[in-house]
């Protein structure tokens, strides 16, 4: 998974961050970004893309990606930026902002999927990166830890929703709770929040 920091290293630059985003596809909740400068041939056991791992194991690799990381970076953009933008421009300004957190700053990125938010600093983009990049996974694995985080505090302020369990995203659980309870503030109200046999 290090073939994309390799080439990068073969071309110079020294200071590669990955970035990578949770919550795009959740109804309530902020989306979260993060970047993450690993050192150069850095190696953390177990390492890889967030989705193919258990919250423990995330929240383990959270912690020695935190230990190692030269810099971690992280933005937001909370639900009604999402509904006032779309979700994604909320997401590359999420990016963009937790790339302004870095320090020392990149000289190059490696971003998750095939869009690049609006910066100087040159890289590229790459599909299904968090899967491909190491620097993206760590990334990867930040965001989600961060935004259920969120989400799990969330949970305390609005109980009726069930965030500590599927934070935020659309399970059927969730959608019965909006039809019964109705959508909260942290809902994006430019999302289908309900199937139509639900909408009044």
């Amino acid at each position: 998974m290090d073939a994309f920091e390799l080439a990068c290293q073969q071309r110079g630059y020294k200071q590669i961050a990955g970035i990578d985003e949770a919550g795009r596809g959740a109804l309530a909740g902020p989306v979260i970004a993060a970047a993450v400068i690993l050192p150069l041939n850095c190696s953390i056991d177990g390492l890889r893309d967030s989705k193919q791992l258990t919250p423990k194991q995330r929240d383990r690799l959270a912690e020695d990606i935190h230990n190692v990381a030269l810099s971690v970076g992280i933005g937001s953009a909370d639900s009604g930026t999402v509904d006032r933008l779309n979700v994604l421009k909320a997401t590359l300004l999420a990016m963009q902002n937790a790339i302004e957190k870095l320090e020392p700053q990149p000289d190059y990125l490696l971003v998750d999927g095939i869009n690049f938010p609006t910066t100087d600093i040159p890289g590229e983009a790459i599909p299904k990166g968090d899967s491909r990049s190491y620097s993206i996974a760590a990334a990867s694995i930040i965001a989600k830890t961060t935004r259920d985080r969120i989400m799990i505090a969330l949970d305390q302020t609005y109980p009726h929703y069930g965030f500590q369990g599927h934070k935020g995203y659309p399970t059927s659980q969730h959608r019965q709770a909006i039809a019964q309870f109705g959508a909260s503030d942290i809902h994006r109200q430019t999302f289908k929040l309900l199937p139509d046999k639900h909408r009044k």
